[in-house]
């Protein structure tokens, strides 16, 4: 009995022993925390502000304010441990270590973030244009280190692993999506009134962009019409409803302007059995 209350005392000194040598060190260390995520969030906010005001973008922002605030912490970390009298040179050959090793470890599971960093300094595309890569297409949502989400009109949204956008070709036509068409008028009519009425109908729209302005032209000379092709950009996220609603508008204004839009006509001719 008197062993184990003995055993008890030892521990208990101990416990007593460690709390008065190191509890300074201890709330020393828990403030230097406090203080180094506090410090980094707000030169996060710092950086992210001024970004803002000079006009970079919004990923390339978020991207500085990440590695600002992240080199604060890892700093007040090793400050915190210092506390312990652990000494900071074997972390600081360990980070070394895996920064060396993270080189060769890009071209397995982490080439996607080695691309996404390509993404954010080389900047082919930011948030808000419309891509096209991959074989997908849509606006960018958004562009992180290990992937990029595009969105669609639909409300899609599209994953895509960095590592397959860098290096591979990449459409950007920014916030716009261009849309083709095509119609037939008949050969009696007047193809400069129909390209009028097709450039007025699109005028009304103010999705469809006038800079650059929309393309109407003579497009092919068919069988049973005058093909007039036109082409204009309209905002990526209103593509198929632009789409939709313009077609129908040029349908009517033709119509209205007494131009036809003929139906495919094919001429038989019966020749009689005795010749």
């Amino acid at each position: 009995m008197e062993k184990e209350i003995a055993t008890i005392q030892t521990a208990v000194n101990r416990i007593v022993e460690f709390f008065i040598d190191y509890s300074f060190q201890v709330i020393g260390a828990i403030i230097v925390l406090i203080v180094g995520i506090m410090l980094g969030k707000w030169v996060a906010n710092g950086i992210e502000r001024l970004c803002e005001k000079k006009g970079l973008d919004v990923t390339l922002a978020h991207f500085i304010a990440s590695i600002g605030k992240a080199v604060i912490v890892v700093f007040a970390v090793i400050i915190a441990l210092s506390k312990f009298g652990i000494t900071i040179a074997p972390f600081v050959a360990a980070i070394g270590a895996a920064a060396f090793g993270a080189t060769y470890a890009i071209q397995g599971p982490l080439s996607n973030y080695g691309a996404g960093l390509s993404i954010i300094i080389g900047r082919p595309f930011v948030v808000g244009d419309t891509v096209q890569v991959a074989g997908v297409f849509g606006m960018v949502e958004a562009v992180k280190m290990a992937y990029t989400t595009l969105v669609t009109e639909d409300g899609v949204r599209i994953t895509i692993p960095n590592k397959h956008i860098v290096g591979e070709i990449l459409h950007n036509s920014g916030g716009y999506r261009i849309v083709e068409g095509t119609v037939g008028i008949s050969y009696g009519d007047d193809p400069e009134k129909a390209l009028r009425t097709i450039r007025e109908t699109m005028a009304r729209f103010e999705q469809v962009a006038q800079t650059p302005a929309p393309q109407i032209g003579v497009e092919a000379f068919g069988d049973s019409s005058v093909n007039i092709g036109f082409r204009y950009w309209v905002p990526t996220q209103k593509y198929i409803e632009s789409m939709h609603t313009v077609n129908l508008a040029v349908y009517k204004a033709l119509g209205q302007a007494g131009i036809t839009i003929p139906f495919p006509q094919r001429v038989v001719t019966m020749v009689p059995a005795g010749d």
